[in-house]
Parts: C-alpha cells; sequence; structure tokens
C-alpha cells in the first residue's frame, strides 16, 4: 500500500521529515532529520537529537533554493552554508520545496514589516551600534500597535455612539405613541438601559482617550531614557573592545617566541583552507569532527630591547661591546670587517656550463595502494617499490644537496667569534632541508659499494665524495673538503616505517663540521622527516623535532626546534625557533624562521624568565636588537615542477660527467632510463640490479664461512642453529668493506663513524679504478 500522502504544509505550520544529505566525497549522501519551523531549516543525525544537538542551521529568508533533478535540490545563502539534499521521490521533493517557498515567502515578509515599522518610528540617531538599533525600533514597533488599537476602539466608540442615538430616537419616537400601561413600562426600562449604555460608552472612550495622551505625552521622555542608555552600552562595547585589542596583543606577544611577518606564511600546506566541493564545512558526522588539539608552547619570547642598546657608543658602557652599536650593519659585516686577516674572495670563473633541464616528468598512471596495502609497518628500504615512486637521482646525491649553500660555511670559517659561527653553521643545518619542500618521490636506493663524487673546487671552492658503506642497514658515508678551510663529513643511517596515512623517516647518525683556523669542531644529527597522504589526497612533506648543534671545543650549543604542523596551530607552517648560547648556558642569539624560506637572527642583550606558560612551564624573555636576514632559499629553475621540483644543483647532479668512477650513480642504468622517461626499462634494469646486488651478498656469506674456522664438533652440536644463525648475521654484516672510507672512533665528539682514508681523487687523477668493484 502506497503511504497517505500528508497535506500541504502552509505559512506558519512546522514541516519535518526525512532527506538525504550530502556530507563528503567518501560518505557521499546520509539520512538526516529535517524540521522546518518559523523561517529556519534544521537538521539531526536523530529524530531523538532535536531536543539536544542541532547539527546546522540555516535561514530561508536569505538562502536561494535551487532544483538539480527530479530528486535533488539545493539551498544555499551565498556561500556560508550550502545544503545539498535528495528527497526519495519526486512527489516528496515537491512537497518540500512548496513548504520551503512558503516558509521563505513569510520569512521575506516578516522581515520586510520589521524594516519597515524601523522606518516608520521616530528618526533615532545613527550609531555604531546595531543592536541598540533593533531594541529601539522593536519598542517603537510595539508603541505604533498600541496606537493603531486605541484608534480601533476609537473608531468603535464612534460606532456605538451612532446606533446608540438612533436607539435613543427610536425610542423617543415610541413613546409619543400611546399604549397600554404595561407597554410604557416597558418603554421606558428600554430608555434607560440605552441612557446607561451610552454613559458607560462615552466613559470607556474618555479613558483610552486618557490613556492615549499619556502615552503620547511620554512618549519622548521614553526615547530619550533610551538613547541614553544605548548611548551607554555603546561606549562600553567600545570600551571592550580596546581591551579585547590588547589583551590579544599581550596574549601574541607572550605566546609565541618571535612574530614573524605574513610573508613567512606557506601556501604549500594550505591545503587545510582549501576545501572545496559539495557539503557543509563542519559536517557533523562522528568520525568527521575535530577537536582542538594543544599546541605545544613556545620555550622563549623575543621582544625588542631597550633602546640604549641601539645607540652608538665609543666606550663600553657597563661591559657591552661596541659591537652592539653597530646593530645596523649586516651579519657579514660583523664577523668579517674586525677580521684584518680575512683573505679578499677569489673571482672563480666556472669551468664548465652546466645544464639547467632535464626531461620532463611523464604522466604515468599508478595505483599506489595495490603496492603499499602489503608493506605496512615493513621499513622501507627492504619494499621493492618500482621507479615510478622514485625521483632520478640517488640517495647519494640527495645528500650532498645538503651542501647547495655551501657559502654558509664560508662564511662561518672567517667569523673571529665562535658564537657568531655557531650561527651560520645552525642556519646551514636547516638550509639542507629547503629542497625537500615539494619533493615527494622517493630516491634511489644505493647499491652496495656506490659512489658519488661532486667536484666543484674550481667553480666553488670545494669538492665531496660520498659512498654506500653498508645495505642493511642501509648507510652512507659523506666527506667534502673545501679551500675555505672547513670540512663537512657525515654518516647517515636511515630508518623508516610506513604507518597506512604516514611515512616517517628517521635519519640516525652524525653530521661533523671542522673548522680548520679556529678548530671549532661541530656536530648535529637531523630531524624526522614525515610524508603525508600516502593513500588520498595530494602529499605532502614536514620536518619536525629538536637538533642540538655543538661546538666540542668551546661547549657553545645551538638548540634548534622545528615545530610539526598542526591544523590548529596558529604559527606559520614549517617554523623553526633556536636559541645560540655559550657553555654557562647564556644566550647570546636567537634564530627564527622557516626550513622552506629563510632564517634570520637578532642579537640578545638581555634575558629575563617570564610568566608560566600552559603545563606551568616557564618560558624566558630575550630582549634582542632588531632581526636581520642569515639564509633566504635560492629560487626554483623555470618549469621545475615538471622536472621534480629539482633545484639548479639537483639539476646537475646527475648529468653525465667524464674520468668519474665506475661505481658512481651517474653511470647508473635504471637511474639514468628513468631519466629519459623509459620507465617500463628503468625498472626491468631495476630489479636486474637487485638480484644481482643478491647474488653478490649471497657469495661473500660463503665467502666469509668458507674464512671462518670450523668449530669444534661438540660445540657445533651444542649451538646447531644459534651458531648458524650468528655466523649469517656476523657475515651479512661485516663482511663487506667500504673502499673509500673506513670507521674510526673520533676521539672529540666520542661518536663511531665512516671517516674517509684519501685515495679517492688520487685514483680519478691517474685514471686507475681497478679496486673499483663491478656493481652496474
Amino acid at each position: 500500500m502506497s503511504e497517505p500522502k500528508p497535506p500541504t504544509p502552509i505559512p506558519g505550520d512546522t514541516y519535518k521529515g526525512w532527506l538525504f544529505k550530502w556530507t563528503n566525497y567518501i560518505k557521499g549522501y546520509q539520512r538526516r532529520w529535517f524540521v522546518l519551523s518559523n523561517g529556519l531549516l534544521s537538521y539531526y543525525r536523530t529524530q531523538a537529537e532535536m531536543g539536544h544537538t542541532c547539527r546546522g542551521t540555516i535561514n530561508l529568508a536569505t538562502a536561494n533554493i535551487t532544483v538539480e533533478d527530479s530528486c535533488n535540490f539545493v539551498i544555499s545563502n551565498g556561500g556560508a552554508q550550502t545544503y545539498h539534499l535528495k528527497a526519495s521521490s519526486e512527489v516528496e521533493r515537491q512537497r518540500w520545496i512548496t513548504a520551503l517557498e512558503l516558509a521563505k515567502a513569510k520569512a521575506v515578509r516578516m522581515q520586510l514589516e520589521s524594516d519597515d515599522s524601523g522606518d516608520d518610528c521616530p528618526a533615532v540617531p545613527p550609531t555604531s551600534g546595531q543592536g541598540g538599533g533593533c531594541r529601539n525600533s522593536e519598542i517603537q514597533s510595539t508603541l505604533r500597535t498600541l496606537s493603531s488599537k486605541v484608534e480601533d476602539l476609537t473608531t468603535c466608540n464612534d460606532l456605538i455612539v451612532k446606533h446608540g442615538s438612533a436607539l435613543q430616537r427610536s425610542l423617543s419616537e415610541l413613546e409619543g405613541i400611546r399604549v397600554g400601561g404595561d407597554m410604557g413600562e416597558k418603554i421606558r426600562q428600554v430608555t434607560e438601559r440605552a441612557t446607561l449604555f451610552r454613559i458607560t460608552s462615552n466613559a470607556m472612550i474618555n479613558a483610552c482617550r486618557d490613556f492615549l495622551s499619556l502615552a503620547q505625552n511620554h512618549s519622548k521622555r521614553w526615547q530619550k531614557a533610551l538613547q541614553t542608555e544605548r548611548d551607554q552600552r555603546i561606549r562600553l562595547e567600545e570600551t571592550l573592545e580596546q581591551l579585547a585589542k590588547q589583551h590579544n596583543h599581550l596574549e601574541r606577544a607572550f605566546r609565541g617566541a618571535t612574530v614573524l611577518p605574513p610573508s613567512f606564511s606557506n601556501p604549500a600546506l594550505g591545503n587545510k583552507a582549501g576545501v572545496s566541493g559539495k557539503g557543509d564545512a563542519s559536517d557533523e558526522d562522528d568520525d568527521n569532527e575535530f577537536f582542538d588539539a594543544m599546541e605545544d608552547p613556545a620555550e622563549f619570547i623575543t621582544v625588542p630591547a631597550d633602546p640604549k642598546y641601539h645607540r652608538r657608543s665609543g666606550s663600553n658602557v657597563s661591559g657591552i661591546s661596541s659591537e652592539i652599536g653597530m646593530d645596523d650593519q649586516s651579519f657579514d659585516e660583523l664577523s668579517l670587517a674586525s677580521n684584518p686577516e680575512s683573505p679578499q674572495p677569489l673571482e672563480l670563473e666556472p669551468v664548465r656550463q652546466r645544464r639547467t633541464r632535464i626531461p620532463d616528468k611523464p604522466n604515468y598512471y599508478l595505483n599506489l595502494w595495490s603496492i603499499m596495502k602489503n608493506c605496512i609497518g615493513k621499513e622501507l628500504s627492504k619494499i621493492p617499490m618500482p621507479v615510478n615512486f622514485n625521483e632520478p637521482i640517488s640517495m647519494l646525491q640527495r645528500l650532498s644537496e645538503d651542501l647547495e649553500y655551501y657559502e654558509l660555511l664560508d662564511k662561518a670559517a672567517k667569523c673571529q667569534s665562535s658564537l657568531e659561527q655557531m650561527c651560520y653553521v645552525a642556519a646551514f643545518t636547516v638550509s639542507s632541508y629547503s629542497t625537500t619542500v615539494h619533493r615527494t618521490g622517493k630516491p634511489f636506493n644505493p647499491l652496495l659499494g656506490e659512489t658519488f663524487e661532486l667536484d666543484r673546487l674550481r667553480e666553488c671552492g670545494y669538492r665531496s665524495l660520498c659512498e654506500q658503506v653498508s645495505h642493511h642497514p642501509p648507510a652512507a658515508a659523506h666527506h667534502a673538503l673545501s679551500e675555505k678551510g672547513w670540512t663537512l663529513r657525515q654518516e647517515i643511517t636511515l630508518a623508516s616505517k610506513f604507518r597506512g596515512k604516514y611515512l616517517s623517516i628517521m635519519p640516525l647518525g652524525s653530521i661533523q663540521c671542522l673548522f680548520d683556523k679556529s678548530n671549532n669542531h661541530y656536530s648535529w644529527k637531523k630531524v624526522t622527516t614525515t610524508v603525508h597522504n600516502i593513500i588520498v589526497g595530494k602529499l605532502w612533506i614536514d620536518q619536525s623535532g629538536e637538533i642540538d648543534v655543538v661546538n666540542h671545543r668551546t661547549g657553545d650549543r645551538c638548540h634548534l626546534k622545528f615545530a610539526p604542523y598542526s591544523y590548529f596551530s596558529r604559527d606559520v607552517p614549517r617554523k623553526v625557533t633556536g636559541v645560540v648560547t655559550d657553555k654557562d648556558g647564556k644566550a647570546h642569539y636567537v634564530l627564527s624562521g622557516t626550513w622552506d624560506e629563510k632564517m634570520e637572527f637578532s642579537r640578545v642583550m638581555q634575558s629575563s624568565k617570564g610568566e608560566n606558560g600552559t603545563e606551568g612551564k616557564q618560558r624566558t624573555v630575550y630582549q634582542t636588537l632588531k632581526a636581520k636576514e642569515i639564509w633566504r632559499k635560492n629560487p626554483l629553475p623555470e618549469g621545475a615542477e615538471n622536472m621534480y621540483y629539482f633545484s639548479s644543483l639537483a639539476l646537475s647532479l646527475n648529468e653525465p660527467e667524464e674520468g668519474v668512477a665506475p661505481t658512481d650513480s651517474r653511470r647508473r642504468p635504471d637511474q639514468r632510463l628513468m631519466e629519459d622517461g623509459r620507465w617500463d626499462e628503468a625498472n626491468a634494469e631495476k630489479q636486474r640490479l637487485e638480484e644481482k646486488q643478491r647474488t653478490a651478498r649471497r657469495e661473500r656469506e660463503r665467502e666469509a664461512v668458507k674464512a671462518a674456522s670450523p668449530p669444534d664438533e661438540a660445540d657445533a652440536q651444542e649451538t646447531g642453529t644459534e651458531a648458524s644463525e650468528v655466523s649469517d648475521e656476523s657475515a651479512h654484516q661485516d663482511n663487506h668493506h667500504a673502499l673509500w672510507f673506513e670507521k674510526l672512533d673520533d676521539p672529540v665528539s666520542g661518536e663511531t663513524l665512516h671517516v674517509y682514508k684519501g685515495g679517492y681523487w688520487e685514483a680519478k687523477d691517474q685514471g686507475s679504478w681497478d679496486m673499483c668493484p663491478d656493481i652496474f
């Protein structure tokens, strides 16, 4: 049997029923309970929610109603709210459309009447407070209604007087007619009653006139009192607004570290503001509801220093260095102008013209989930990945990209003060992440024994060498030497886990930088890299964690904090802050910026303990001089979005070059095929190289077992499989020896790492590569 048709709703009635509302592209349309009442359309998840939880309301007076098809229609109020709705049938949709149109017409009419009543009432001087105007309009409308009612009473009184007079005339005419005694008595009674009625009516109308006169006489006094109250309320609102602005200013000053300019805001993460498509921004599903997260409080606050520190002074008053008076000079001038032994910069002519383009990235489709669903929880280096996820560059070449901003180390080598030098080294550690902001592709995992040289000696004054010294766990050693007086060495081991929605890459190992002139020895570690939206959405990269850059000779330290991205944070994305302290813990410089844009530093003049922040943490307040820029990211080359977002340096790393070692990454065939756009051939070549590496590893393990002395038979019977496993593991890890690096203990930092032992550049000059293994 068909469902009985409900009556067509009339204006003013409440209309209820089930409709399907669009929520998002994952869940589509969801069944919701809608209620139309007093020009407002509200919806709930169930009927039981009507008493306590409304999921959304839209005012029909300002809304547009559009019919899409037989069952779908849209209600929108100009962009802030849009409901995409679907009825169960065309008849049901028409019922709702009729009810909505009638409710909208009534709401618009009531709104116009309210506006008209406000216009007809006595004029009130306009002010900035809108709330008082609405209340005044409401009062004037009430007075107008009362006056109208009194006028109605006057009209009724006139009618009563008119008809009463006619009644009395008729009765008077009856008195002239002689009739029986009983009839005369009745006529007199009617006449008396008519007279009483007229008297009473006159008394009533006189009372109404007195009321109207009294109301009109006091109307001006009421309006004046109302205007006085309204002015007082407006003044109070303005005072509260000023207090709120002052409170907000103080809160911002004590809440964040250094307030960065708006230009620091980066749109690459702007994905939180770029939500588009159907549905309401405030979706009502429980699993889509967001809850505010606690922000990680800033460890310190910076405020401008006292103006006396900015005045130039010829003497060191109160022990303040005369350098403080030169705050308008650049950081380079402070560091280098006081160094009479600083050599003049050499005019370095480029030896060769490096390439500025590579073939554009092909658009190959690949079902990511079909590969990644079986890899959750595994280490990334053990997952066989096609080149579709890669970029045509190896991890050794990516490691060499840390030298893109080598000028920071050149300037650091010329610094007289170790604290100033620390600022440049800290900026260099941050700059190494700037190339990763758009680089969502995975570098090629180097083969064991693979190398990469970056010879920029004549162009830039440095050259570096990387070698893959271990395969499980994957570890790469890097050594860079500059003619400007610094040496950089690092050994990085990657630990990575795929967690479904994101991929975490944890670099393990140490980075060290040594300066010849001062003998300063710095060391630090890298932060965690996280790739988000692995399965759904646009990939984006974030860096988070803390870095301690330590000068082992002087005890100076710089604590850098990479703030993780938070949807609810009011800070700029990719924010980095740091403090440079001496061995006694006294702060000398504050660094701030973002790891994808630029870094600034400012000299600390005075520090003090501020108010307690969240969770009872006491934050330090630093009074600093004006901030100066110490590093800024180089712009990407034109068309970088089609070339894997490579920087100018990255574009030249895989350029073929004569004279490099046979194990150099430039000679890797699968990587070269991918760069040329031949991805199918690159995948086949990649599988061949990986199988060749496995075969070589098994051969080394067999040779290691043969070289080991055989155990006693009794011992072999006792240890059994356990001895075999230990032998296999030791053979797996220890039977490979790096060709150009050796493992040493660093007496300064106390760390063990692979250090360059020499011989590579000499072998290159001689063209003798007989010792290099055949890995390709």
